[in-house]
């Protein structure tokens, strides 16, 4: 099988996390099926992102990405990126990723996942 075009990593124990994943993996149920793209969970691989200087603390606070060029994507970038490949989707993709509107989106979300992050350590979830 041909390398992903997109292998998300992302926490599960962070239960928002978890859903959203979900959610996403049964969308995405043909591309997943086909190898297009990836889930995987952080956990069991904590070192998976270290040779991007990505440590288990950074993806436990951020969605990680590879794409198939092997770049890492973070944050709001992951999750446009996702929503590229989305069946109904793509319009997320195209309001939320334009140029003009991509800073303010990767500000909200940074300061979205800021707030979970700082919700589960609260929580003890690691």
């Amino acid at each position: 099988m041909s390398k992903p075009l997109l292998t998300v990593w992302y926490n599960t124990r962070c239960p928002v996390c978890d859903a959203g994943i979900r959610r996403q993996r049964r969308r995405l149920i043909e591309a997943v099926k086909a190898g297009r793209i990836e889930f995987r969970d952080i956990n069991f691989e904590p070192a998976a992102l270290s040779a991007f200087g990505a440590s288990l603390e950074d993806i436990r606070r951020r969605l990680h990405a590879t794409d198939a060029g092997s770049r890492l994507l973070t944050g709001a970038d992951v999750a446009i990126a996702v929503w590229r490949m989305t069946p109904g989707e793509g319009w997320l993709a195209t309001l939320l990723g334009n140029p003009i509107a991509l800073p303010l989106t990767r500000f909200a979300y940074d300061r979205f996942a800021d707030l979970l992050y700082a919700w589960n350590r609260h929580k003890g979830r690691w």
